[in-house]
């Protein structure tokens, strides 16, 4: 018996899979469905359990698809908010939600989530046991839907959320895409006139039997150093770029550091700032909106604002709201919110309708955004056609020096 027992405790769970299975019921009709199990014997345990008399049971195999994307997770919860509101069941939403995805890693991921809620799991515990794609903000407002009995309210909210956090996530993405694909691609332009073009002029300066200017020289100079080190240049340039951003991706002090320099850039930080705010702003509505606490809500926000300054920011609004401090009092000390974002929470606060005011606030800001980000794309295009031009305008202009004194040289 201790053999058996020891023997069951070292064995390992069997993996559950997803099956599709065909039988009859005890009326004798056809019916078919999915179910979760560690094999095809468990599948058959417990259709039978159910009066089911099994006819076929088939593993499903899921094509590998691309990976789960913010914007996945945003479709999915709007999908799942209308339907709920249209008075479709649950599993039922799971199963159009999933048959109708186009990608083959999302619709696994909602068939999980459906095993689990089918199995008498809580759908806030569900998407718990996912923390890549749900995260505490997602999970705790789930949760109070739950609670409350209104569960298709708090979807519809997350996604207007979601929706708004991509949308201000893009438009600071393309606002810094632009200028750094156009300087990539000016190193990549300079790097083949100094690796395969100057030599080649080189070759002709040679015979001209004469001193070449200065920038000639210098230029020449250049290319040499390139054409003998070009894979130490390009090997240091990609991999420092790539231990950069593991760096920043793991190291939480390079985190900070880079936050922190994020928001003091001269042209881009203001739109950063903002940004940042604007998702502090909508996390905070939408969560004091469902209902969830105040100081309970400012666990998720800092987080959510994606910003590490805003974060311990936030730390400090929290320690100061639970020892009895308004909100107020506790974002001007803070000092990193502008006096219009505390005088509508102050507004907010006397008038009883915070979560409105936060939600202006919100709204304010990524207009606010959406401005800047227009009126950069417009400045930085004739920036940079001056960049590419004193670039690459120099280098043909000194190449070009010894021809042009050409004729003195004969």
């Amino acid at each position: 018996m201790a053999t058996a027992t020891g023997m069951a405790a070292g064995a390992r769970p069997a993996k559950e899979m997803i099956f599709a299975w065909e039988g009859k019921d005890r009326m004798g009709k056809k019916v078919t469905g999915e179910l979760r199990a560690g094999g095809e014997a468990v599948v058959n345990a417990t259709l039978r359990r159910q009066g089911i008399l099994v006819t076929k049971v088939k593993k499903k195999s899921f094509r590998s698809g691309r990976k789960v994307t913010d914007k996945d997770i945003s479709l999915f919860t709007r999908q799942l908010a209308t339907m709920m509101k249209a008075g479709v069941p649950l599993l039922q939403s799971f199963d159009i939600v999933a048959k109708g995805h186009a990608n083959p890693s999302v619709s696994k991921l909602i068939q999980d989530i459906r095993s689990d809620v089918e199995t008498g799991t809580s759908l806030n515990q569900a998407f718990r046991k996912f923390p890549l794609y749900f995260d505490p903000l997602f999970c705790n407002l789930v949760g109070a839907g739950e609670q409350a009995g209104i569960l298709e309210d708090l979807l519809t909210r997350l996604a207007i959320y979601k929706e708004k956090t991509l949308a201000i996530k893009g438009k600071i993405k393309s606002a810094l895409f632009y200028p750094v694909s156009i300087l990539a691609v000016a190193f990549i332009v300079t790097a083949v006139i100094m690796i395969w073009v100057v030599p080649a002029f080189k070759e002709v300066f040679t015979s001209f039997g004469a001193d070449l200017p200065a920038p000639t020289l210098f230029v020449m100079a250049i290319s040499d150093f390139f054409v003998k080190y070009w894979y130490i240049i390009f090997g240091a340039l990609f991999g420092g770029l790539y231990l950069f951003f593991q760096a920043w991706r793991r190291s939480l002090k390079v985190q900070r550091f880079m936050d922190r320099t994020l928001l003091k850039l001269p042209i881009f930080g203001a739109v950063i700032r903002k940004a940042t705010i604007a998702r502090w702003t909508r996390t905070l509505a939408t969560m004091f909106a469902a209902g969830v606490p105040l100081v309970e809500s400012l666990d998720s926000v800092g987080g959510a604002a994606g910003n590490a300054v805003y974060l311990d920011a936030t730390k400090k609004i929290q320690m100061e709201v639970s020892s009895g401090t308004s909100l107020t009092v506790a974002m001007q000390n803070a000092d990193v919110f502008p006096n219009m974002v505390t005088q509508m929470v102050s507004i907010g606060e006397e008038s009883g309708s915070l979560d409105s005011m936060l939600g202006k606030v919100a709204d304010f800001y990524e207009e606010e955004v959406d401005e800047a980000v227009a009126s950069l794309s417009s400045l930085m295009e004739p920036l940079i056609m001056v960049i590419l031009g004193v670039l690459i305008g120099g280098l043909v202009i000194a190449m070009y020096l010894p021809i042009f004194k050409l004729g003195s040289v004969v």
